[in-house]
């Protein structure tokens, strides 16, 4: 992102996942048949919001990635896949930084489960030894390794984020954080999200702070350890809907992490929609934008918009993921811009007074 030629800027490479490019409607829902890949690239481009696309390039889909790439001028520079230690999780990681290599990618994002492969939660010293050693691996292939807070997985636990950052960078090694903080909200005022984080006597102690609006919250910790690398946005709202348009392998309803952007006409959602309820997602933007733009050393590389199409977000939903996408990215841009005017002027006032 960038504000003018003559202003002094840290730019920030701006992407879009590509689960979320779906032209969606009643007639035609969010699905798990996507279009195809020179199809999703072409409506990314032509958007003239983005700087790269965000997907993970599997073997089969290498070459139409490698032709989009071609044919566009346009970047997939982002990828992302779950892991689970004690299933060879390097043996996977590697497969992937090939393809990242053969395709361009040069950020990839581990989602590392909860549970061990036999059985246990993992430990802060396996995550640890997993993270670094993926990360030594992911420069051997040019691609740059990070965690990700994330539901279903091992962060879930937003408490064990901060320990597991400090153990590694213990190491000499930076933590290369992906913040997706609508994994956070959806989770405000739901008792029962709560207690699957394990956190819910912690939040009414205000132990642990969701509600990036009040004092000591958990964007303001991790912005403030200076680790978020990655910032993905996917909307949500607290105490967010169930998506009851798509279905688990249990046969549960999805969970509702995932609110669309633009208001919904009528028949594209299950739910009431207000615009007011996005203002927790709005405000990670900007405290993610103002930390990055008022600290010299802020390792933020890219931000990416996240609208997905798997049963916990919008699978099954009629309203236009894309059009929401687009809506978001510009409104990234636009805050980018306003933050920069704002300290502009007040390093002009400073001047003159």
């Amino acid at each position: 992102m960038k504000k003018s030629d003559n202003t002094a800027y840290k730019p920030i490479k701006l992407g879009c996942a590509g689960r979320g490019v779906q032209n969606s409607s009643p007639d035609n829902p969010v699905s798990l048949d996507e279009l195809p890949i020179d199809t999703q690239f072409r409506m990314v481009v032509e958007s003239g919001v983005f700087d790269f696309f965000d997907r993970l390039p599997l073997a089969d889909k290498v070459d139409d990635y490698i032709k989009a790439v071609e044919k566009y001028d346009f970047p997939v520079l982002g990828s992302a896949w779950t892991y689970r230690i004690g299933e060879d999780p390097l043996k996977l990681l590697e497969s992937h930084l090939i393809n990242c290599r053969l395709t361009g990618v040069k950020y990839h994002n581990m989602m590392v489960l909860t549970h061990h492969a036999q059985g246990h939660v993992v430990t802060d010293e396996e995550l640890v030894d997993l993270y670094l050693r993926s990360y030594e691996l992911g420069h051997r292939y040019g691609v740059t390794v990070g965690f990700e807070v994330h539901i279903l997985m091992w962060s879930e636990d937003f408490r064990r984020v901060a320990p597991v950052a400090e153990k590694v960078r213990q190491r000499g090694v930076p933590f290369n954080f992906v913040m997706d903080y609508s994994h956070c909200i959806f989770k405000i005022g739901n008792s029962a999200e709560l207690q699957i984080s394990g956190i819910e006597e912690d939040v009414k102690a205000g132990k642990v702070v969701l509600d990036p609006f009040e004092e000591g919250n958990l964007a303001d910790l991790w912005l403030g350890m200076n680790m978020v690398w990655w910032q993905q946005n996917r909307p949500a709202v607290p105490n967010g809907p169930s998506n009851i348009w798509a279905k688990d392998d249990q046969g549960r309803s999805g969970r509702g992490v995932q609110y669309p952007f633009v208001r919904p006409r009528p028949g594209e959602w299950y739910d009431e929609w207000h615009a007011y309820l996005l203002e927790p997602t709005k405000e990670v933007v900007r405290k993610t934008l103002r930390h990055h733009l008022t600290t010299p050393d802020s390792p933020l590389e890219l931000m990416t918009v996240d609208y997905i199409n798997l049963p916990d977000y919008g699978l099954g939903v009629g309203y236009n993921t894309f059009e929401s996408s687009v809506a978001v990215g510009k409104f990234i841009r636009a805050t980018y811009d306003q933050i920069v005017n704002e300290l502009e002027a007040a390093a002009h006032k400073e001047v003159v007074v």
